[in-house]
């Protein structure tokens, strides 16, 4: 059988390949491991090494995962030609995790939300966990919490279970992170930090350093914040409308204040842009991914 990988191909470590595809060494690992779609060479200590065409076939996948299909039928994609269609995806991929994570959610089950947790980030990248499960996930239920029976309790187990775990990614990513410091706030009228942690956690994938404070300061108090804690950005999130005067007149004139960019992530920028358009409060949408990655190219590092 033909080598795959020529004895003049130059050979990248995991950690270089997660720096070039944006998909964290454990997803990598368990691609080879759990389903066989990439197959890198190891050193005789068992360091695995990837050569360029390993590159190019993760990030392959990425696009079929970007079209929505389900990791356990990439496989049989990859060397298809590039004409072939998406198929649809099995039944029992994203809707059925949004269900199982919604149900687990309702039925205050750790271990279940554990489960799907850590599933859903050891086999797909952050971006498509964010899209696919997490952001429709806390979509749904803040929908329906607002008239439901135990919804504070709900939210309540929700929002603790995700600062520990994201809080843990957040630290062991900020000891390795040489990207642009962040610091990322509420505001003072959204009654929890969901949205606020999946935007810690879209930007700490996204090679920012995190700091993380899930309780709002007041806007006078925002500028020594950025100042202490040498932050490149602040980013603000929250999943209300927020207050009129908070959002027509504090929030510009913090702006201005500022030597660096204030952004607004979550639903308040989305219900708030025919206010904020054009003015010096920037408005990245409530599209987690999308968002982080629109506020990069206004960094004076970026």
């Amino acid at each position: 059988m033909t080598d795959p990988h020529p004895t003049d191909t130059p050979l990248y470590p995991i950690r270089e390949v997660s720096r070039l595809t944006g998909v964290n060494s454990v997803t990598l690992r368990a691609w080879e491991r759990r389903y066989g779609l990439i197959r890198p060479q190891r050193t005789p200590k068992g360091h695995r090494l990837y050569a360029r065409e390993d590159i190019e076939r993760v990030e392959r996948i990425l696009q079929w995962l970007g079209r929505g299909v389900p990791v356990s039928q990439v496989k049989d994609l990859l060397d298809q030609p590039e004409t072939t269609s998406a198929p649809e995806p099995a039944s029992d991929d994203w809707p059925s995790q949004r269900r199982q994570l919604i149900s687990a959610v309702e039925a205050l089950d750790l271990a279940r939300m554990e489960t799907l947790f850590n599933q859903s980030l050891a086999l797909y990248p952050v971006v498509t966990c964010l899209a696919e499960l997490w952001q429709p996930t806390v979509h749904h239920l803040e929908e329906h919490w607002d008239d439901q029976l135990g919804a504070r309790l709900q939210r309540l187990c929700l929002e603790t279970f995700l600062r520990t775990r994201i809080g843990t990614r957040l630290y062991h990513a900020n000891q390795i992170s040489l990207g642009p410091t962040l610091l990322v706030m509420p505001l003072p009228d959204d009654p929890g930090p969901l949205w606020l942690l999946l935007a810690a956690l879209a930007a700490s994938d996204a090679g920012y350093r995190v700091q993380l404070l899930d309780a709002s300061l007041p806007t006078t108090e925002l500028p020594l914040a950025v100042e202490r804690f040498k932050a490149n950005a602040l980013l603000l999130a929250s999943g209300r409308a927020e207050r009129a005067e908070l959002v027509r007149r504090q929030l510009p004139r913090l702006a201005e204040q500022l030597d660096v960019p204030l952004a607004l992530c979550g639903p308040v920028a989305r219900i708030r842009a025919a206010e904020l358009t054009d003015g010096p409060v920037t408005l990245l949408g409530d599209d987690l991914p999308q968002a982080v990655a629109r506020l990069r190219p206004l960094l004076r590092d970026g």
